[in-house]
């Protein structure tokens, strides 16, 4: 019991260390789980699709398209798309991302959006596509392991910051909203 205690005593700056390590983690997390808000969580388990607009380097607001996407179990969004498409390359950049849920005057938030190359997301996506959209379950725009590993596809992660007002529409080539920026309607 004496040795158990000498090793635990010689670890605990270790062991300290990484409980820190460990709670810094853990508080990104909560973050997210906080910015979803209710009406989305509902919304997101009904949709289809999603429609996605970024910002462009002039601060306005691209072409709102819509895509197919899943979301994980702390309710982050996660999306594929080609590499080289105009989303692809503003995420990249830093944009942030405007989502409209189930239809382009659904429900919106924006959020902060990454290409994530953790693959247990990425096989996420691979694993429920074909389970949510029939079309990728017969083959037809279906993300797969060697499509990401020869760089046609990227996924894409979608934490949501923040709704936007109810009613709030995709209005190409107007100014974004910033992410910091308040909402002006009660969530």
């Amino acid at each position: 019991m004496d040795q158990i205690m000498k090793i635990s005593a010689a670890n605990l700056p270790h062991l300290l260390t990484a409980a820190a390590f460990l709670v810094a983690l853990a508080v990104p997390a909560a973050t997210v789980l906080g910015a979803t808000s209710p009406r989305d969580v509902d919304a997101l388990a009904k949709a289809t699709y999603i429609y996605i607009a970024t910002v462009r380097k002039d601060g306005n607001q691209s072409k709102a398209a819509p895509v197919w996407f899943i979301t994980t179990a702390d309710n982050q969004v996660l999306i594929e798309t080609s590499p080289t498409s105009w989303k692809a390359k503003r995420i990249r950049r830093g944009s942030p991302a405007l989502i409209w849920i189930g239809e382009r005057t659904g429900p919106a938030f924006i959020g902060n959006a990454e290409i994530v190359t953790d693959t247990a997301l990425q096989d996420e996506v691979i694993a429920q596509y074909p389970k949510k959209y029939t079309l990728a379950w017969i083959g037809f725009a279906r993300p797969s392991r060697a499509k990401l590993d020869r760089g046609q596809i990227v996924v894409i992660r979608i934490s949501p910051t923040h709704d936007l007002p109810d009613g709030f529409q995709s209005t190409p080539g107007t100014p974004a909203p910033a992410l910091d920026e308040k909402p002006t309607s009660a969530r």
